[in-house]
């Protein structure tokens, strides 16, 4: 409506202004005319001070402007502005027309809730479609369709609109390369603009600017949906042990279904493990979800994120969302070093018997330099005590220190247990006792850095001076928590805890460090607050506080039945939380757990030694198993970019899940074996964020000399493509005096002037 207007008004449209060269084509007549114009002013100057009396000097500016404005308008149209534009020679420039073939141009947002590829059948399909007769009549048409591939068609009715990906960055350049050397008006790009692919677009408009190519982009679709809901984020870890209860952080947007209440499902192999209800809050505001899962089949599993289908969607495939998750039936080592006999180490060893994926070698102080080993591996394990080499202490994934003073340990092994945390990433824990904490004499010692309380670094060994009974509940953050998870349902583990008996602590209460975080607060008598578990990250992996010193009593005090488990879960989610995300020697990922048929898999793998130095020299070999049974090895080599950091890549071949098994070894040493898994298969991204993207379609064309157009103002592309001034051009000088605008604006000011005379009384 605006360019329509617009160029009723002046004449020509808003790009032949923007490329043109204003300048005014001026003769001896000209200033023969201007001479006499200027007369005439200074006449009217003159007319207008004889007023005298008979007006007010603010009637006699007015009038003089007006008078002024007329004649300057005149003067303007006598020395003949003109537009000096380059314009395409007809058919002697060549076009190219670039179609979106991806999924998204099937969902039904265009006119009449038609598919957007209608667009391109109305507008392109035939040599009468209003679009492609305006460029054919000015270029020749080169016609390109592109989604994750591009590459030339004869028409419109070679496109299927199944692509999965669509990527603008590499079909711009495949079309610019492609057409390098001929005379090239310009791209036409019509698409939707959601670009799945995590390239930018950065060098490719830096290789367009630098040829002066512009790309005109039309965009097809509605910029916003009327009713549709998403799953725009499910965050769930890369692995986890069997049998682990997941509680899983999702996002969902939604438009047109506010206040309504939906049910996020989470299946596993088509069997629901785990649901959650969701209200919708106000149209646009995501909808924050947690959910809980269990892990209970091992292997790789696809968990699938889904909320059922409402009615008028326009959209259905972004109400689900999968994610790969590698269920390890592994057990996982953890060493609980305790300084007394004392029933927390009992209960808690009791509490996990069961777990098939734990196993707590247990080091217990009977006397000075006399231990009690409990389910270690072979007979010489922790013969000598506490390890005091890193390659004994870094074989456990997780530590547990009972009540140990620091003056157990040496120096190097002080050194050795905060290295474990930082270097080897595993957990720490360390439980309330007398001889923990403050009152054990760790500060100042490397163990209070890896901690999550700051302890005194001026305050040695110490027997305890305070007793608290404590009732103790989650924080806000301890209810998000999967430690605190002791009951079948998030609602049912809130409802547990008030309910359980109290504590004690013998320890003085410390101030938390900046970076962490408590999950569970305890209450006293006289209702103060303090710690119960905390929590913080220190390098690669984790220290935890739990303050409480016999959580036995969730177990044996005389309220709770025999059959009640909030005890076992309790420490069964503590301890497999203590060593979730713990590296191995040998670390295997994928850059993406979901790629294409046909496309790159990119393989990389973290090589440490037994003391977690990283490896340069390591030989590296990834075995690949397709989803038929067939087997490629793929060596993986030393990228350069990091210490330890491994890289190879294999193409997918047939869609299904891929096993990638790494193994490493050094002067034919064996180091480590990991695995990861990845999924081949037609992707769905192309159906989330299914709007019709403006901002990078605008970008492309602002930054290429192009212009943005939707689909109501798409006539006028062919002509501004015929001034974009590329290709083989002539030069057009377009008048400007007679444009509509400037009678309008002669005969408005004369109006004026006769309309204000009259109104002050002087006509």
């Amino acid at each position: 409506m605006f360019e329509r207007l617009f160029q009723a008004l002046f004449s020509y449209r808003p790009v032949v202004f923007q490329q043109g060269d204003f300048r005014f084509d001026i003769t001896t007549a000209s200033f023969v005319a201007a001479g006499i114009a200027a007369l005439i002013m200074g006449a009217a100057i003159l007319t207008y001070r004889t007023l005298g009396a008979h007006g007010r000097p603010r009637d006699r500016v007015v009038l003089t402007a007006l008078r002024m404005a007329a004649l300057a308008l005149v003067v303007f149209c006598l020395f003949r502005p003109t537009l000096v534009v380059k314009a395409a020679i007809p058919q002697q420039n060549v076009v190219a027309v670039l179609m979106d073939d991806s999924r998204s141009m099937q969902i039904g947002d265009w006119t009449n809730n038609q598919p957007r590829a209608e667009f391109l059948r109305q507008e392109l399909a035939a040599n009468t479609s209003p679009l492609l007769k305006s460029l054919s009549e000015r270029f020749l048409v080169r016609t390109f369709r592109f989604s994750s591939t591009s590459g030339r068609v004869n028409s419109v009715k070679d496109l299927t609109f199944a692509g999965s990906q669509t990527k603008i960055g590499t079909a711009l350049d495949g079309v610019r390369e492609e057409l390098a050397g001929l005379p090239v008006a310009g791209i036409v790009l019509v698409t939707d603009g959601a670009d799945t692919s995590e390239a930018s677009l950065t060098n490719t408009l830096l290789n367009l600017k630098a040829e002066k190519l512009p790309v005109f982009t039309v965009g097809v679709g509605s910029a916003k949906l009327p009713r549709d809901i998403q799953i725009d984020r499910v965050s769930t870890p890369r692995s986890v042990l069997k049998g682990a209860s997941l509680l899983v952080d999702a996002v969902i947007t939604q438009s047109g279904y506010s206040g309504q209440t939906v049910t996020l499902d989470v299946e596993d192999d088509g069997r629901i493990v785990g649901s959650q209800k969701v209200q919708f809050p106000v149209d646009g505001s995501p909808a924050a979800v947690r959910v809980r899962a269990t892990a209970s089949t091992p292997g790789p599993r696809v968990f699938s994120f889904r909320v059922a289908p409402q009615p008028g969607e326009v959209v259905t495939q972004n109400n689900q969302r999968d994610s790969l998750v590698e269920v390890r039936d592994t057990r996982e080592k953890i060493l609980y070093f305790e300084g007394e006999p004392r029933s927390e180490m009992k209960f808690i060893r009791r509490a996990v018997a069961d777990d098939k994926n734990l196993q707590i070698v247990t080091l217990q102080r009977t006397a000075d330099n006399k231990f009690l080993r409990l389910d270690v591996d072979t007979p010489d394990e922790l013969l000598g005590g506490f390890p005091k080499t890193r390659d004994e202490l870094f074989a456990f994934k997780g530590l547990i220190l009972g009540s140990i003073e620091a003056a157990a340990f040496s120096a190097d092994q002080l050194q050795m247990i905060a290295d474990f945390v930082d270097r080897r990433g595993g957990g720490l824990l360390m439980l309330g006792g007398a001889r923990s904490f403050g009152e054990g004499g760790y500060g100042g010692t490397p163990v209070a850095d890896a901690l999550p309380l700051l302890l005194d670094p001026h305050k040695g060994s110490s027997e305890p001076t305070t007793f608290a009974r404590l009732k103790v509940l989650p924080t806000r953050a301890g209810q998000a928590h999967a430690v605190t998870q002791i009951a079948g349902t998030e609602e049912a583990s809130a409802a547990r805890w008030p309910e359980l008996p109290q504590v004690t602590t013998i320890n003085e209460p410390l101030p938390i460090k900046p970076a962490a975080t408590v999950l569970m607060n305890g209450t006293d008598e006289r209702l103060r607050n303090m710690p119960v578990l905390v929590w913080q990250p220190y390098g690669r992996g984790k220290g935890i506080a739990f303050l409480a010193q016999d959580s036995w009593e969730w177990q044996m005090h005389a309220s709770i039945p025999l059959e009640d488990q909030t005890h076992e879960n309790f420490w069964r989610q503590m301890l497999r939380w203590l060593v979730t995300d713990v590296p191995a020697p040998v670390e295997a990922s994928t850059t993406t757990d979901r790629v294409e048929p046909g496309e790159a898999v990119t393989i990389e793998a973290s090589i440490v030694d037994p003391t977690w130095v990283e490896l340069n020299d390591a030989h590296v070999m990834a075995r690949v198993t397709r989803p038929g049974g067939s087997t490629l090895d793929v060596p993986l080599q030393w990228t350069g970019e990091r210490d330890g950091q491994y890289r190879g890549t294999f193409v997918s071949t047939a869609p299904g899940a891929y096993e990638i098994a790494v193994d490493a070894d050094r002067a034919g040493k064996p180091i480590g074996s990991n695995s990861a898994y990845v999924r081949a298969g037609a992707g769905d991204s192309e159906y989330f964020d299914p709007t019709m993207h403006e901002a990078p379609l605008r970008r492309i064309a602002d930054e290429t000399g192009g212009r943005f157009y939707t689909t109501a103002n798409v006539a006028g592309l062919a002509e501004d493509v015929s001034y974009a001034g590329r290709g083989v051009t002539s030069v057009e000088e377009r008048e400007l005096w007679n444009m509509p605008i400037i009678l309008i604006m002669l005969v408005g000011l004369v109006c004026a002037e006769w309309g204000y005379r009259r109104a002050v009384g002087l006509s």
